[in-house]
Parts: structure tokens; C-alpha cells; sequence
């Protein structure tokens, strides 16, 4: 698919840049780009291209069909595994010397090179295990 530079991809992107640590829905980004003048297939279109140049990411969150999009461009992403809440969806980085230190001991002993920016880790959150263990 050939690559338009246009104005609504670059207000996607810069949105998306706003919003690095977050999983969203095609129709979180299209109501907010709304007031933009940024249809919904727009949104639609530049997101598949994002995906294909790996600039985002593109998942389904357990029990649910809906896909969830996260930016990987930001500069905060390049150098932290991403942490993924199965409950409530929200998506942190892992400590940038955690991150380092799982990749060499990876490499190491286990002869593995693992790629940062297409992985994530799932599991249930500080915040969601106290509501579930109180």
C-alpha cells in the first residue's frame, strides 16, 4: 500500500504521540479527530499503514473483538518492553534497566534475542489486583 503524507496522518500521529502508554479503539481516535475534520475512514486507512510500517501496534483484548491500537514511534517506547493489564486494558513500560537486563539474560542463557518494541507482557495490574484481593 503506497504512503500519503498527508495533514490527517500527521494529526493521527501527533495524537497518537500524546498518547503512547494507551490501547485505543479505532472509535476512541475517530471521535476525538472528529472535531478535526478527520473521517472515520481515514482513521481506519492511516492505521492499517501504521501497522504495516510497525509505527503501531495492533491488539484484541481478552473476551472482547474489538481491536486496540497503541503507538510505538514515541521516543519513551524505544528502550521498555510494554506491560499490558488484561483487566483493565491500560499498558505501561517496564523500567528501562528491568527491560535491558530481561533481554541479555535472554540472549545469554537461552540464545534468544528478543524484539522490544513487538512485545508485551501480559498479566494483571497493581490497581486491579487490589480491587480483586482486597
Amino acid at each position: 500500500m503506497k504512503k500519503y503524507d498527508t495533514r490527517q496522518r500527521d494529526v493521527l500521529i501527533e495524537f497518537l504521540d500524546h498518547h503512547p502508554d494507551e490501547l485505543l479503539s479505532v472509535r476512541q481516535v475517530a471521535d476525538t479527530l472528529s472535531q478535526k475534520q478527520i473521517s472515520l475512514s481515514a482513521v481506519y486507512r492511516n492505521l492499517s499503514q501504521l501497522e504495516e510500517e510497525g509505527v503501531i501496534r495492533k491488539s484484541v483484548k481478552q473476551g472482547s473483538r474489538e481491536a486496540f491500537y497503541q503507538y510505538m514511534g514515541a521516543p519513551a517506547c524505544k528502550n521498555h518492553l510494554h506491560m499490558s493489564c488484561t483487566c483493565c486494558g491500560k499498558t505501561f513500560h517496564l523500567a528501562e534497566n528491568h527491560t535491558m537486563h530481561l533481554k541479555q539474560a535472554l540472549c545469554l542463557e537461552e540464545g534468544f534475542q528478543l524484539d522490544i518494541l513487538n512485545t508485551v507482557l501480559l498479566g494483571v495490574c497493581e490497581d486491579c489486583r487490589k480491587e480483586r484481593n482486597p
